[in-house]
């Protein structure tokens, strides 16, 4: 799902906001917290101010395949034959994790005003579906 500024979305569930709350433009010097909860529920309107494609992770695997599949590009015709099909057999064995990796969506943030007028900051796209 690809969600752009100005898309109307709203909550596909309902969400309990709970923990530390300071005014947004705090200079609270204090350590005493103030704590508080805010349910809102499934189905709350709001409009996308600002969405942010997040860059996917590379797990280990996907980087040792990219490593080892540079290295069999490169080097591949140089290697002597035993050499090469055992690199050839590492990269066989990594794909199915490049494949995965290549097949992932990529995550969004948003920052989303709701029609009654609470903000969203930094909430991942997945809380929201399409109006």
């Amino acid at each position: 799902m690809t969600l752009e500024e100005g898309s109307r979305v709203k909550l596909a569930a309902d969400l309990r906001l709970a923990g530390q709350v300071e005014p947004a433009e705090s200079t609270m010097t204090s350590t005493e917290a103030v704590a508080g909860s805010l349910s809102l529920a499934a189905g709350s309107e709001g409009t996308v101010e600002r969405a942010e494609t997040l860059a996917l992770e590379q797990s280990r695997q996907v980087r040792e395949y990219l490593r080892l599949k540079s290295l069999l590009d490169d080097f591949g015709s140089h290697m002597p034959p035993g050499s090469r099909q055992q690199l050839e057999e590492q990269v066989a064995a990594l794909e199915a994790h490049w494949i995965a990796h290549l097949q992932a969506e990529p995550r969004m943030r948003l920052r989303v005003r709701l029609d009654n007028g609470f903000i969203l900051d930094e909430a991942d796209a997945t809380l929201f579906t399409p109006c």
